[in-house]
């Protein structure tokens, strides 16, 4: 079990993905520029390019878990974490249902 204290230490905020690339060394993943309302872009790495185009992402609006240690993914790092849900219908990233300012703490 996770504590509350421990929970409340995740910072999860409203990003715009901005860039969507193939990642060289996997195929199922892709390397994603985010906008999580700094002054520079957010790299991730997320294993969704089997459920997603790069068209299809770019423009969203989705919840991101902003404050990770960076991982390096098959070569690439990664500095946060795209929140999404799959089930035995599909998958889908968790998106907002109108536009919020980016870098908006989700509480």
């Amino acid at each position: 079990m996770v504590t509350f204290e421990d929970f409340k230490k995740v910072e999860f905020k409203i990003a715009t993905i901005k860039e969507v690339e193939e990642h060289p060394n996997a195929d199922r993943l892709y390397v994603i520029k985010l906008d999580v309302g700094g002054e520079s872009l957010k790299q991730v790495v997320a294993g969704v390019r089997a459920f997603y185009t790069k068209e299809q992402l770019i423009g969203k609006q989705v919840i991101v878990a902003d404050n990770l240690q960076p991982a390096m993914l098959r070569g690439v790092e990664s500095n946060g974490m795209i929140l999404a849900a799959k089930d035995d219908v599909g998958f889908t990233v968790l998106t907002v249902d109108k536009q919020v300012k980016n870098g908006t703490l989700v509480t």
